[in-house]
């Protein structure tokens, strides 16, 4: 029996409007996938809309919306961490089932949100708050719910992936490209959240609660961003067969090895990767997340990580969801919320209290850049003492000096714990033929 599940929508920026016309123009076909009627009946908006359906009501009052009687689903997107959670919640309380993009809120607040969900029988949808129109989420908690998560890889913020591309392919410093990314709208007027990879670091803190299942621990997520990269470091990591990518890595540790501790790295920064790896070849502002399972083995999604269709597009899918849900014949059990996968993928009381790592604890190879003055056994103290330190080298590339009398000496490190690496950049700082700090960005085979 075919039912009308109503929709309200918070937010008419450039996703709500997305998620409109989406609706529109695909009314017939999202029938009969879902064997139910879809409308929106209410939407919530700063001022009025002259473009919107005349029978959809028009509200600044989100807190009425949340609560009213003629909406089922409440789909967020409005943005922020304040007004957002209160709204959300709000909703939650009187029995709505919610979808939202609001990858901030859900890394800051989740645990609480999803627990208070959970508590009042409803589900909090957010396929869209991680790389867009990429169905990472599902595929995570569902498609490879037999598979052990051993590591995650990801470029899940496309500004910053067209930053380093546009540095790599076309030889622009970073500043010149930023400017032309605001200019496109792939940037902020206020950049930070982009290119200091605090947005990226929302969404990793997401995907790796799945993966592992762990609660959200955004706060302890290690974030670098790309504002200190350089045309050289670019350019020596492509003559030496790398990329540089900010990426997120989430990475299961198991404490073998030297100095190793079990935990789990959550960690987001510039990073080396060769230039044959399917993460190296994902360019523009494309996002893309390379999964590492057992016993699948690597798998790799890739497209639009942001903007109205893609958005709009992962939005959708946790409606039609929810749509099927409201449309069953259980609908009317508020307890029958046991069809849905967990919010993390596993049994909250199943959640794991494995430790997050370190910033000191973490293993990565190196690429360090270390500016000498040419003078005889320059190289060979800076070798000992990455040896002294258990820091097995992988290559060395000496280049023409670019000032006189001083040399940049490149030098790719194997796997190695960062105490280690911290330790010995400290005691390479001290060489008095060492003329400037050393610039070292993490190494990742992705093997």
């Amino acid at each position: 029996m075919s039912h009308s599940i109503k929709l309200a929508i918070l937010g008419l920026g450039t996703v709500g409007t997305g998620v409109i016309n989406l609706i529109n123009d695909n009314l017939d076909e999202l029938k009969r996938r879902s064997g139910q009627d879809i409308t929106i009946t209410e939407v919530g908006t700063r001022r009025h809309r002259d473009d919107i359906d005349p029978n959809i009501m028009q509200s600044s009052d989100l807190m009425a919306i949340a609560a009213s009687d003629n909406v089922d689903i409440v789909i967020e997107v409005i943005g922020g961490t304040t007004l957002a959670r209160e709204v959300i919640m709000h909703a939650i309380k009187n029995g709505k089932h919610v979808v939202t993009a609001n990858k901030a809120l859900l890394a800051e607040h989740g645990n609480e949100i999803f627990a208070f969900a959970e508590e009042h029988h409803v589900h909090v949808a957010y396929e869209a708050a991680v790389a867009g129109g990429i169905p990472i989420i599902k595929v995570m908690r569902e498609a490879l719910a037999a598979n052990k998560i051993e590591w995650l890889a990801g470029i899940i913020n496309g500004t910053g992936n067209f930053i380093m591309t546009e540095m790599r392919d076309k030889g622009r410093p970073f500043a010149d490209v930023l400017s032309e990314a605001q200019a496109l709208g792939y940037a902020e007027a206020d950049p930070t959240f982009d290119v200091e990879g605090i947005d990226a670091a929302h969404k990793l803190a997401l995907l790796a609660s799945i993966a592992f299942g762990i609660p959200l621990q955004f706060d302890k997520v290690y974030c670098e961003g790309i504002t200190g990269i350089t045309l050289q470091d670019v350019n020596y990591a492509e003559e030496l067969g790398y990329r540089i990518k900010h990426l997120g890595f989430a990475v299961r540790r198991d404490g073998t090895g030297d100095d190793a501790a079990t935990g789990i790295e959550l960690r987001v920064h510039p990073t080396l990767i060769p230039q044959d790896a399917l993460l190296a070849n994902v360019n523009g502002v494309k996002n893309a997340v390379l999964v590492n399972s057992h016993p699948l083995g690597q798998t790799l999604y890739c497209g639009d990580g942001a903007g109205a269709g893609a958005t709009a597009s992962a939005v959708m899918a946790d409606v039609m969801d929810l749509v099927r849900v409201l449309g069953s014949k259980d609908a009317d059990d508020k307890s029958n919320n046991g069809h849905h996968v967990p919010h993390l993928a596993f049994i909250p009381e199943q959640l794991s209290d494995t430790p997050i790592l370190r910033a000191e604890q973490m293993t990565t190879g190196y690429y360090l850049r270390v500016h000498a003055y040419d003078s005889p056994g320059v190289l060979a103290d800076i070798t000992r003492i990455l040896s002294d330190a258990g820091i097995n080298i992988d290559a060395i590339l000496q280049k023409p000096a670019h000032k006189v009398g001083q040399v940049p000496v490149i030098i790719l490190t194997l796997p190695v714990v960062e105490r280690r690496m911290n330790l010995a950049i400290e005691k390479i700082e001290k060489l008095d033929t060492i003329t400037d700090k050393v610039v070292r960005i993490r190494l990742d085979e992705l093997a």
